[in-house]
């Protein structure tokens, strides 16, 4: 089962890789725009899907699980081969979209948290709980019941 976690992180893989050659043709550049990252992100849904209908045996688990550790390391590696230097004498635009893009994840964090509402911490939940198994039963006299 662990070579079927292997299969569908190829076939998320394939997926993103030729959405993200198809994206680089559509803003016309000569390079794969965020392929990696439409991989992952199409792995993740996969394993949520396959986790809501059951289907997540636990060698497809692995299998996504082991790959998907190599995630980072593949963006670095990718990022790597970028070359830089050319992209900012290409002129401001570069800088531009790279602050811009950072604001935007930021806001997007922001808002997300103002709109998640109070999240309790887990001090607080066992906190709450405990007083909770400290707080008498209303109703109860002398701790007999009936």
């Amino acid at each position: 089962m662990t070579i079927s976690g292997v299969a569908l992180l190829a076939i998320c893989t394939l997926l993103g890789v030729w959405l993200g050659d198809l994206l680089g043709v559509v803003l016309g550049v000569k390079a794969n725009v965020g392929g990696v990252g439409i991989a992952m992100i199409f792995l993740i849904a996969a394993r949520l899907c396959l986790v809501r209908r059951g289907l997540l045996s636990h060698g497809l688990k692995t299998g996504v699980e082991f790959w998907g550790s190599f995630y980072i390391p593949i963006v670095v590696a990718m990022a790597a081969q970028q070359n830089v230097v050319a992209a900012v004498k290409g002129g401001p635009i570069v800088i531009i979209a790279g602050v811009g893009s950072v604001a935007v994840c930021f806001a997007m964090v922001a808002l997300i948290g103002r709109l998640s509402g109070p999240v309790e911490t887990i001090d607080e939940i066992e906190a709450r709980e405990a007083e909770e198994l400290v707080r008498p039963v209303l109703g109860l006299k002398s701790g007999r019941i009936g």
